[in-house]
């Protein structure tokens, strides 16, 4: 059965939610917090970034900020710290930011729920543009499939862990890893 529009928007957000958290399941707090880029990427902070974004989304862009600001990062630490929604401090747990992210999920569902797909909203961030829902929502779920692909890699990195939510649930259960980097290795070798 097809569902309506706005249904199809919020279940692949969804999916695309519960995968980026899921890829900090298990994990310790190190392993969550450890730098795997040059750039200092980790996942438990791809996972703050998003938090903070979809609260502002799904939140102050439609006129409804998240109900409990202090709990997000305050605009003037961006002034000290330009990077500061991309790694939890030294007070945060995985816990903590994963609980947090699913209240601002809630939050940002709450507003799907409430307006209609055509509501205009204005992304403060960016000078105030104006959006619809509708733009938002596929916005955000860009945004979050390119976090999730960092966060596949990471998690691959960090363990070996794969798979699209839960490790292995999308790749051949019984397969020769080695034998297929060597193959590609060789391949790429040619050029």
């Amino acid at each position: 059965m097809a569902a309506d529009p706005k249904t199809t928007l919020r279940t692949y957000l969804d999916a695309r939610r519960e995968a980026l958290i899921s890829k900090v399941e298990d994990l310790s707090e190190r392993d969550a917090r450890l730098p795997r880029t040059p750039t200092g990427t980790n996942l438990l902070g791809i996972i703050k970034h998003v938090t903070g974004v979809e609260a502002v989304y799904l939140g102050a862009t439609f006129g409804r900020p998240f109900p409990h600001p202090e709990e997000l990062i305050p605009d003037a630490r961006f002034e000290t710290d330009p990077q500061a929604d991309w790694y939890a401090t030294e007070d945060e747990t995985i816990g903590g930011i994963v609980d947090l992210y699913r209240r601002v999920i809630a939050h940002g569902n709450e507003t799907i729920d409430a307006l209609p797909l055509d509501a205009i909203g204005h992304v403060p961030h960016w000078g105030g543009e104006e959006v619809t829902l509708h733009q938002m929502l596929v916005h955000l779920f860009a945004d979050l499939a390119g976090h999730g692909g960092q966060a596949d890699i990471l998690r691959e990195g960090a363990d070996g862990a794969v798979g699209w939510r839960r490790s292995g649930d999308n790749i051949p259960p019984e397969y020769d890893w080695p034998a297929y980097v060597a193959k590609l290795t060789a391949l790429a070798n040619r050029f």
